[in-house]
């Protein structure tokens, strides 16, 4: 998505690779004339200049080292160039000052090689074949990592490093006096022998990490003992965590020993605060080291290029419970017909599927209904005070480029203006993480409605809240922020992440639950109650604000759903293209809903209506559509879902027993043949899952 400072950030570095090349040019002019001002001006401007890049434009950098044109190189360059200008210089004999000091710098470089190798090595044998969080890893003798200057960050040791040795060379080109640049240099060679010294020590045993077989047989007395049962498979990219977080309260109340099973490592620290069990499996050989193991089942929440690779396990059962339901295609993928289970919240999503003709047998799909809707408060009647609150929550733009996933690009500053023109109106603007992520005109589109919300935000005045309601919120915040995440040191790696983020404290998960409704209830009292809000972030949640507002503005999307278990009055944006009566036909999420055209000059008519309850004749249908969607409210869709857990485990462990017998029945022979084959395959998979980018 394209950002306010895209063009100026392009002129930036622009501008930076001039100034280098600029650098190197004069530098090497006042080398072979030489002009030892010009010289020496040229050699510290360009070691600046590359240490400010490595604050401020690493991506630059990066995109140089593709080039060859790497930290190293240039650092070698502007010394060789020094060393030019040292020997061209009229009274430094080059025999008793320079030599020296370009052996000086050549061991200055020995040393920083061998720094580099040690870090390497460090790094190899600190990174385990598997990521664990909640689990009592201290086995596999987890140790704190080594400081990160000398073990991660190889461009920012060489600039830092050779700064002494550059400022001493320098000054010896002006003073023509050898000893500084001597100084310089042993300054260097003292801090770099020093640090490669301390960094060589974890290749020491007592800080020495379990080796991979030792942290896989660890692996597997630990899950002989945990003895999961149900758990979450989950794979994605960075933006992707909220699709697994929003189960973690479900999975953590159902009946046995739940696990999450994820593929990326990065995704062990995206997951919100649980007490559940956590393990991370990157490679698809390590992966099938649980098929030996109790667990049953396991649950889907998305689909992604490695979810086929964990259905290959026979002896679990597989759900896909998805991250939310909407009449687009995207609800009704065909991928859904690999699983054992497809669990939906009613019989909507039911005759989705059937509808769809995709492969998934009727037979196959389970309605749970939505366990996480039980925060969301029901409807209380119209709004109490002085103003309307409007939620303004449109989903993104989805893959396929289709014109009515999202409101934004179309309609969304039509609504928000319709909105901000009443001024009994107060619009929270919460727009999906992932806007703009695939068209940019969705992006431009989201920042317009932002600035439009800021500047008519300028228009309005009205007391604000106390300060001691900033206080509690920070207070609040602060009290959360330490049960829900863990303070790292800049320094800290994966392996002292695993040793921090061991067995949780008992009962964290209700003093998690209690700090963050704390938050929440601070958070809205800190805000006026005339004052528009863009709501980003995990925090607050989208079911905090559905409490929080009087009427949805939102588009064909699981959001829809969600809300209508409150069965207060909501709007969906139609820009599709179609008629309302094909909108309504083709949507049955929508039939209950007041629905706004590109225009949105429907927006008065719908504010009247949340206002004045008698003119609201959509009551009675939400109530039967809410239903419809979500299935009944008894019993409670908790027990629903578990209900369907166990059954689900049954099965599990009926098969286990039919494949026991099976086996036992066969010769020898036939077994011999099947176990090679199974591992001829395995062998591939893991092959295959190292080249495969996940989706």
């Amino acid at each position: 998505m394209p950002s306010a400072g895209f063009a100026p950030r392009r002129v930036v570095q622009l501008t930076a690779l001039l100034a280098m090349v600029v650098f190197f040019t004069t530098q090497l002019v006042g080398a072979v004339l030489p002009n030892v001002p010009l010289f020496i001006a040229a050699s510290a401007c360009g070691l600046a200049l590359d240490l400010f890049l490595q604050q401020k434009q690493p991506g630059l950098l990066s995109l140089l080292g593709k080039v060859r044109f790497d930290i190293t190189v240039r650092q070698l360059f502007r010394d060789m160039l020094i060393m030019v200008g040292l020997l061209r210089i009229e009274g430094i004999n080059p025999l008793h000052e320079q030599a020296p000091l370009t052996v000086g710098l050549l061991l200055f470089y020995v040393v920083h090689f061998a720094c580099q190798a040690a870090a390497i090595m460090v790094r190899r044998t600190r990174q385990l074949p598997f990521v664990t969080r909640n689990i009592d890893a201290s086995a596999l003798r987890l140790s704190d990592a080594p400081p990160r200057f000398f073990s991660r960050q190889h461009g920012r040791r060489i600039l830092r490093l050779a700064a002494p040795a550059t400022a001493g060379l320098l000054l010896t080109a002006g003073t023509k006096n050898g000893v500084w640049g001597a100084v310089g240099l042993s300054i260097a060679l003292l801090i770099g022998i020093a640090g490669t010294v301390h960094l060589a020590t974890w290749l020491l045993p007592r800080k020495r990490v379990a080796n991979e077989a030792t942290a896989l047989e660890w692996l597997d007395t630990w899950l002989a003992e945990y003895q999961p049962t149900v758990g979450m498979y989950f794979s994605g990219g960075t933006s992707s965590a909220y699709q697994a977080n929003m189960w973690l309260s479900t999975l953590a109340s159902l009946e046995g020993n739940p696990i999450i099973v994820l593929r990326e490592r990065f995704m062990v620290q995206k997951i919100d605060a649980t007490d559940i069990p956590i393990v991370c499996l990157p490679k698809v050989a390590h992966l099938m080291r649980i098929e030996h193991s109790t667990l049953k089942v396991l649950l889907h929440p998305a689909n992604s290029g490695k979810t086929s690779q964990v259905l290959r396990i026979p002896s679990i059962k597989h759900a896909f419970i998805n991250h939310g339901e909407s009449d687009k295609l995207s609800s009704c993928n065909p991928y859904a017909k690999a699983y054992d289970e497809v669990w939906v919240a009613g019989p909507a999503a039911r005759d989705r599927y059937q509808l769809a003709d995709i492969g998934v047998e009727d037979k196959d799909v389970v309605e749970v209904g939505r366990p996480q809707l039980a925060p969301i408060r029901p409807y209380a009647g119209a709004p109490t005070g002085e103003y309307t609150t409007v939620l303004y929550a449109p989903t993104w733009e989805g893959w396929d480029g289709n014109p009515g996933n999202t409101s934004v690009i179309l309609a969304g500053e039509n609504i928000v203006r319709e909105l901000l023109a009443d001024p009994k109106v107060r619009l929270l603007y919460k727009p999906h993480p992932m806007t703009g992520s695939v068209d940019r005109r969705a992006g431009r589109a989201n920042d317009r409605i932002k600035a439009m919300i800021a500047e008519a935000n300028t228009q309005r005045g009205g007391s604000r809240p106390p300060a001691d309601a900033a206080a509690e919120l920070s207070r609040r915040a602060e009290e959360l922020n330490q049960l829900t995440s863990t303070a790292f040191r800049r320094s800290a790696d994966e392996i002292e992440r695993m040793k921090l983020q061991g067995t949780p404290d008992d009962n964290r998960a209700a003093g998690v639950a209690a700090a963050t409704a704390a938050w929440e209830s601070a958070y809205w009292a800190s805000l006026p109650d005339w004052e528009h809000q863009v709501v980003t972030g995990p925090r607050p949640a989208i079911f905090t604000c559905f409490n929080q507002a009087d009427v949805l503005i939102s588009d064909v999307s699981s959001v829809v759903s969600d809300y209508l278990t409150s069965e207060k009055p909501y709007a969906v944006a139609n820009t599709s293209g179609l008629t309302e009566e094909e909108f309504r036909a083709n949507f049955p999420t929508v039939r209950a809903a007041t629905i706004l055209t590109p225009e949105a000059s429907e927006v008065p008519e719908l504010l009247e209506a949340v206002r004045e309850p008698e003119k609201d004749t959509l009551a009675p249908a939400r109530a039967e559509l809410k239903v419809h969607l979500l299935g009944p409210s008894d019993p409670p869709s908790l027990v629903r879902f578990d209900q369907a857990a166990q059954t689900l485990c049954r099965e599990a462990d009926e098969r286990r027993a039919r494949m026991a017998t099976r086996l036992a029945d066969e010769i020898p022979s036939q077994r011999e043949a099947r176990d090679a084959a199974e591992e001829t395959e395995m062998e591939a998979g893991s092959s295959e899952s190292e080249e495969t980018a996940t989706v």
